[in-house]
């Protein structure tokens, strides 16, 4: 099981596709040079102003270290500009531990879902029942976020999957995906 980051962008109106742009030119082989798994990347079907994509780390201690050599490093300080000034929110960002997800090839939407179980016993028994491990089912990393310099959401523990599945009983929010291809 990996690190992963589940981040979620809210862009300025009409800014996606000029963050897709640099993103997919730059930032991926940017960010791979500095040992960064770079996961699925997508364009939210229901909001127009949303960027979601994954990226993955072998452990704690290695994600401290790349994103420090990355976020230092001439990728970023060249483009920064760039890319900050499409995003009004870049802070909704889920730390958690899991396999990470990149979508099949040709796939042409990806269902998520964030969900908020009450109870992880009664989770595990309704994953059992309706997860496969094609659903690539993650769980909040509860370990203390050692890069603040970019922030993660804290104090709530989820479970996030990929894929159709039978509605969870907890409260939760399904994203409708649409895969960026290069």
């Amino acid at each position: 099981m990996s690190i992963v980051e589940l981040r979620q962008y809210t862009l300025s109106p009409g800014a996606r596709e000029t963050l897709i742009e640099l993103f997919e030119r730059e930032f991926v082989t940017g960010q791979q040079a500095a040992g960064i798994t770079v996961g699925g990347r997508f364009r939210d079907l229901d909001d127009p102003n949303r960027f979601v994509w994954l990226r993955s780390f072998p452990d704690m201690a290695r994600r401290r270290r790349s994103l420090e050599s990355f976020y230092s490093g001439p990728v970023w300080r060249e483009h920064r500009e760039a890319a900050n000034a499409t995003m009004t929110d870049s802070d909704d960002v889920l730390l958690l531990r899991g396999p990470g997800f990149t979508p099949a090839p040709g796939a042409r939407e990806v269902l998520a879902t964030v969900c908020h179980p009450s109870d992880a016993t009664a989770f595990d028994e309704y994953a059992a029942r309706h997860l496969s491990p094609g659903h690539a089912l993650h769980r909040t990393e509860h370990t203390e976020n050692d890069y603040p310099r970019l922030p993660v959401r804290t104090g709530e523990d989820v479970r996030v999957w990929f894929g159709a599945a039978q509605p969870p009983p907890w409260p939760s929010r399904r994203l409708r995906l649409e895969p960026v291809t290069s």
